[in-house]
């Protein structure tokens, strides 16, 4: 019996020690995101329909994103595509974005956000168009499309040149721009991952 309460009280305190590694590990969220809540899971990395609003377009937000090759600073554009912020801060929050790899490097581009890790992946949902006149170019952030298909719902992209031919045929919601860390971006290959992604609200 008392070797069943020890056992029983070893396993509590590794549980628990396990809870707050966790929480230690979790990124910060900032005060004004705290009601930044997902919408129903329905299995690991998807969910029954979009994430709902809890930014604002005046909000000035920039994330950090924590890879394998080092960190790269988004500055983030709720003005011109709150949705696609919106949609974006609420799943990074929650770290939707940990441990996934960037599946698509190419010469121009480099992407990630699919939990499949494949590109045909993405959260169960779709996102609307958000379309602005900010051109694109090096360190433009946009949300990825298949041919002829919606915008992803997770999937994002940075350029690291000239977009091919002569440019984008569709809208791929544009939401923001990398800021510092672009010579990060540049080295990312498929067997580089996202360790964690922070919001900043300034």
């Amino acid at each position: 019996m008392l070797a069943l309460l020890v056992m029983g009280v070893l396993i509590a305190a590794v549980v628990g020690t396990g809870v707050l590694v966790n929480k230690v590990l979790e990124p910060a969220v900032p005060s004004a995101l705290a009601r930044c809540a997902t919408s129903t899971q329905v299995a690991p990395r998807e969910y029954l329909g979009p994430q709902p609003m809890c930014i604002t377009a005046a909000q000035k937000l920039k994330a950090t994103v924590s890879t394998t090759q080092g960190d790269f600073v988004i500055d983030l554009a709720p003005e011109v595509a709150p949705v696609t912020v919106n949609n974006f801060v609420v799943l990074a929050t929650h770290g939707y974005y940990n441990g996934l790899n960037f599946w698509k490097s190419e010469d121009w581009v480099v992407q990630t956000g699919d939990p499949r890790g494949d590109g045909r992946g993405g959260p169960g949902y779709n996102l609307p168009d958000e379309t602005t006149a900010t051109p694109w170019g090096l360190a433009a952030v946009g949300m990825a499309r298949p041919a002829g298909g919606p915008v992803n719902g997770s999937q994002f992209f940075v350029q690291k040149a000239a977009w091919p031919g002569s440019g984008p045929t569709a809208v791929y919601n544009r939401f923001g721009t990398v800021i510092s860390g672009m010579d990060k971006v540049q080295q990312l290959s498929s067997t580089d991952t996202i360790t964690s992604i922070t919001i900043k609200v300034s």
